[in-house]
Formats: structure tokens, C-alpha cells, sequence
């Protein structure tokens, strides 16, 4: 009767020592992947939030590039929409009165001008702590090629608005060639960019203007005909709402040779089940956190 029970013993004892091991290996493996992955500010900092982290800056507002790259982060991603007199500003939501001192309109039907005049509205207490004004694309590209490096830039192209619909694509042309103009007369690195729309349309003419510059299919709701949609377009990136990322599903992009982009995540949870799907690069609501997340990947490896 001993021995059985000593071969039991024996069994459990060794699977224990072998589970543990395993799981030390997957832990440790875990932030090799997470320190290669580049930190994007979603939207410069993020949108205004009361905790997790406390943000007043507006999104896609020069204050919010600046902190995310003070902090650390790699690039920036920020919403670019052309104004009714064709100047590429940049502003995030389909109309003014949700995000501006504005009554009414949207940045399609409101000259450059005087969408520049507006401010930032966030209500309290955000406002006490910022007086931002929306930005033209022509500024924001000017004072980031004044730094040393260029940061890594992800251009999303919001093409409709409440007041103008996609239509027959017209606008987004025009928006693709004052894109082409100002990214040559700033002489933008191409390998520092990602040019990101969900419509086909725009990123086959992109294609034929900026020849040499990366391009992501913007992936919001069907996966498996935005995938197929991205292969056909030849696209370098397939940008995922992190609503739709799972690891199966960046694994089947991998396959076919593109690269995964992340857009949002700013909870502790959310941030580490997206670095999960391995990305390769994550557009973060919570750059702090996904910067410390990296820093400690970074220790593991030097272990």
C-alpha cells in the first residue's frame, strides 16, 4: 500500500514543481512582447476623464501631444478633418457644440478661421485647468519637426461629419492632397507615420499620392471582411477598436504579414487584456500606465 501512495505523492509533487515552472515561463514571457510594442497617445492624452487617470487636456489638442510625449510615449495618434475652405485641423468629434464654444456647425461647414477662434469646452472641472483652442495640422507638423526626432505619428482621417456625409469622396481627396502637400513641405519622415481611415476609397488614392508612406484600415465593427478588406487594399496596418481585439483575431493578421494598431484602453484591465493581443503598437488613453508597463517589461528582460 506505501508504494502507490509514495508514486502519488511523488506524481502530484512533480506536477506541482512543473506547473510552476511553466507559469514562471509565461510570466516571464509575457513582457518580452510587451516591450516592443510602441506607446501612442490615443488622441494626444487621451479625452477628458475624472480618474484613472485625471485628464483635462481635449483630445487631439496640442497641450495633450506635448504631455504624451513628455511623459514618454513614442508617438501620437491624432483626428484630422478638413475644414469648409479645405485647411486639415484637427478635431475629434462630428460636430463643434459637443467639444467647442461653438452654437452650432461642424468643422466641414465652418472656414478654418473661425473653428480656430473656438474653445475647448469639457465643462468642470476640466475648463479650469485648460484654455485650448483647435490646432491646424500645418502648426502641430511645424513645431514637432522642431524636435530632435520626430515623433511616431498616426493620422486619423475623419472624412464625415453630422453636417456633410462621405458622399462621392470628393473631400477626402481634396484632405489627401494637403495631406501629401504639407507632409513634403515639413520633409516628414515616412517610416515616423500612419496615414489610417476606414474607407477603402481614400486609402487606394493615398496609395497612388504617398507611395512610400504606411497606411492602416481602420476596423470598427465586421472582422473578417475588414481583414479581407485590408488585404486587398495592401495596407501595412489593420487598426483595431479595442472593442473588437481579441489575441485570435491579431494572430490572424499577423498571418497574412500586417501589423496590429490598438486604438483605446485606459483601465489597468483593458490595457493589459489589448497587450495581450500583441500589437504592435497600442494607442492609449492611460500612456502613464502603459509606459510603466513597459518599464517593467524592460526589467524582466534585463534579469
Amino acid at each position: 500500500m506505501k508504494q502507490p501512495l509514495w508514486g502519488w505523492k511523488a506524481f502530484l509533487t512533480w506536477a506541482l514543481v512543473l506547473g510552476r515552472l511553466l507559469a514562471a515561463r509565461a510570466q516571464n514571457a509575457t513582457p518580452l512582447s510587451v516591450s516592443q510594442v510602441q506607446v501612442i497617445g490615443h488622441a494626444g492624452s487621451g479625452f477628458f476623464t475624472p480618474i484613472n487617470p485625471f485628464n483635462s487636456s481635449p483630445p487631439s489638442s496640442w497641450r495633450g501631444i506635448v504631455r504624451a510625449l513628455r511623459r514618454g510615449a513614442d508617438g501620437v495618434e491624432i483626428d484630422v478633418q478638413l475644414s469648409q475652405d479645405s485647411i486639415p485641423l484637427l478635431y475629434h468629434n462630428t460636430n463643434l457644440p459637443s467639444m467647442t464654444s461653438a452654437a452650432t456647425g461642424c468643422l466641414s461647414s465652418t472656414p478654418a478661421t473661425a473653428v480656430l477662434a473656438l474653445r475647448y469646452r469639457g465643462g468642470w472641472p476640466y475648463d479650469w485647468l485648460q484654455r485650448e483652442r483647435p490646432q491646424r495640422l500645418d502648426t502641430v507638423l511645424a513645431r514637432l519637426a522642431r524636435r530632435p526626432v520626430f515623433p511616431i505619428l498616426h493620422l486619423d482621417l475623419h472624412e464625415s461629419d453630422d453636417c456633410t456625409p462621405y458622399g462621392d469622396g470628393t473631400r477626402s481627396r481634396t484632405l489627401a492632397r494637403a495631406l501629401q502637400a504639407l507632409l513634403s513641405h515639413y520633409a516628414i519622415p515616412p517610416q515616423r507615420l500612419l496615414i489610417l481611415t476606414s474607407q477603402p476609397a481614400t486609402l487606394r488614392y493615398l496609395r497612388q499620392l504617398l507611395p512610400g508612406v504606411p497606411l492602416g484600415l481602420e476596423v470598427t465593427e465586421n472582422f473578417d471582411a475588414g481583414l479581407q478588406q485590408a488585404q486587398e487594399l495592401g495596407v501595412e496596418a489593420v487598426v483595431l477598436a479595442k472593442r473588437v481585439a481579441t489575441p485570435e483575431r491579431s494572430a490572424a493578421i499577423h498571418r497574412v504579414g500586417r501589423q496590429v494598431v490598438i486604438f483605446g484602453g485606459r483601465s489597468p484591465k483593458a490595457i493589459r487584456r489589448l497587450l495581450a493581443c500583441q500589437p504592435e503598437a497600442l494607442e492609449a488613453d492611460n500612456v502613464q500606465l502603459l509606459l510603466r508597463l513597459r518599464r517593467q517589461a524592460l526589467r524582466h528582460q534585463g534579469q
